[in-house]
């Protein structure tokens, strides 16, 4: 089973994960990201259960950036509100972010699968058992609508964020809250817009710890 949904969201920003004093965004939102949105959806706080899945991810447009300055907390000192462990820093942001996820079944062994749940939160989502906003990243970057794409979708010129062994985007697909040890990496690049409607192979990212 494979489920097409789009997603639009006003403002976000993907922190480049080595960023330090000027936060910068990647130029699409990583496969990790995309795939903890998607749990949120569906109400899922357990990020192992979907493992397996496979995403496909396309640009829909091209992002305005922009940058700005706002106080970010680095906490240096052992006293939360220490007035030192805040600071002023600058953010880049994206505006106007349209894209579309494919969601594969791929090896996930959970009943029902992921693409399934998507599929019934969108038909009823008075049945999805969840709390906040859907966001894509912050909780502040909200997600504007989320609209489920019929199977044989011909749409707008896409931009596919495809595997490639010497892409110039370094993206996460899985990430360690606790620390940096575990989270996995893989080798993007973003193609030239094209007419291609469904996935090419290489753009197919499979959810793994390992």
């Amino acid at each position: 089973m494979i489920t097409a949904i789009k997603v639009e969201v006003p403002i976000a920003c993907f922190r480049v994960s080595r960023a330090r004093e000027y936060a910068q965004t990647y130029p699409v939102p990583p496969p990790a990201t995309v795939y903890g949105m998607l749990l949120s959806m569906v109400g899922e706080m357990d990020r192992y259960r979907h493992c397996g899945t496979k995403l496909a991810i396309a640009l829909l447009n091209e992002p305005e950036k922009s940058t700005i300055l706002r106080t970010f907390r680095r906490f240096k000192k052992k006293q939360i509100f220490d007035p030192t462990n805040a600071r002023p820093d600058y953010q880049e942001l994206l505006s106007d972010i349209q894209f579309i996820v494919w969601v594969a079944s791929g090896t996930d062994k959970a009943q029902p699968r992921l693409c399934q749940r998507l599929t019934d939160a969108i038909a009823n989502p008075e049945t999805v058992d969840r709390f906040g906003g859907l966001s894509l990243g912050e909780s502040r970057d909200l997600v504007n609508a989320i609209n489920l794409l019929p199977e044989d979708y011909r749409g707008e010129s896409l931009r596919w964020l495809v595997q490639q062994e010497d892409g110039l985007l370094t993206l996460p697909y899985w990430v360690d809250h606790v620390g940096s040890k575990g989270t996995r990496w893989q080798r993007f690049q973003l193609l030239p817009p094209s007419e291609w409607c469904q996935p090419p192979d290489n753009a197919w990212i499979e959810i793994r710890v390992e």
